[in-house]
């Protein structure tokens, strides 16, 4: 039997629907060193901003059960950085590159992700909401449906390429933030973003970050991140990445039976650097095992 693994997600075709998870890969350069990156069916670099960042004061990760929990604070290069040395070095590699950007302000969302489109250098951008706007009182963008709307209503502006808006699982009601991405311009949605956690160091009676809170990943996010994609999957009519706590084909599987048309592997990469191409290779072995000759035979099959 033949088996197909390639998938288009909002017009960006992959051979494979696995790719890293901005923030938990980098720009790829540590990766390359273990394999051949055009093993992938894309790469989300690491979140990018107007200018550089050098992120939160440590410890800012720490292991917790089932997971870690990070307070990294969007450290990066910058937008001429990453558009002058990481996309170019990127392009050796027979991949689509989808670029996550982060801002504080609606102006800085536009610039950078106008300089990656002018670029030429991107296949697309994910759209990274859960950042605080500071003309909202630090109000996260992702988290209000009114505030989410003023912001893609101008990016889609100035976004030349397929825009992914990738959701924060800290709503109220995931699926009233998806549709009203969904209606101001998104072209597919990535979800879920980390869940907020903290960590009590009972020897120092402090918290273990340096900033007290921290997103929580990793496998114990996992039926959450599930349930959310299924539910936008029954909203929206735009295509979803699955995100949380993948560390198997079984669990790609189950993000396509709810509903997703790819997924983002993250935390699973700190532990294992060859978690995402031994999922690929599980998951065409998978597949042929249950007489699955296609992911769309079986993607939302459970809604």
């Amino acid at each position: 039997m033949s088996i197909d693994m390639s998938v288009n997600f909002a017009g960006i075709q992959l051979k494979n629907p696995v790719m890293p998870a901005s923030g938990c890969f980098g720009f790829g350069r540590e990766y390359a060193k273990y394999y051949d990156l055009s093993a992938l069916g894309a790469i989300v670099v690491k979140a990018t901003t107007m200018k550089p960042r050098s992120g939160n004061p440590t410890p800012r990760v720490t292991e917790v059960w089932g997971g870690m929990l990070n307070s990294i604070g969007l450290a990066n290069p910058g937008v001429d950085k990453v558009v002058a040395e990481e996309l170019p070095w990127l392009q050796q590699f027979a991949i689509p590159i989808i670029v996550n950007v982060a801002g504080e302000t609606i102006e800085e969302y536009c610039y950078v992700v106008e300089r990656i489109c002018q670029s030429g250098l991107a296949h697309g951008i994910e759209l990274n909401v859960s950042c605080p706007n500071v003309h909202q009182g630090g109000l996260s963008f992702g988290v209000d449906t009114k505030v989410l709307s003023e912001l893609l209503q101008e990016v889609r502006k100035v976004c030349t390429l397929p825009l992914i808006v990738k959701l924060s699982p800290n709503v109220t009601d995931i699926t009233e933030i998806a549709k009203a991405a969904e209606a101001t311009g998104a072209d597919g949605l990535s979800l879920i973003n980390t869940l907020v956690g903290m960590k009590i160091d009972i020897k120092t009676r402090k918290p273990v970050l340096a900033r007290g809170i921290g997103g929580l990943s990793g496998p114990a996010i996992k039926p959450v991140a599930i349930r959310m994609v299924y539910q936008v999957a029954k909203t929206v009519h735009i295509p979803i990445i699955g995100i949380g706590g993948i560390t198997s084909a079984e669990d790609v599987i189950a993000y396509v039976m709810a509903g997703a048309t790819a997924v983002e592997v993250g935390t699973a990469n700190f532990t294992n650097p060859y978690a995402c191409p031994q999922i690929i290779e599980d998951l065409e072995h998978y597949m042929g095992k249950h007489g699955i000759r296609n992911l769309e035979e079986i993607r939302g099959c459970a809604l």
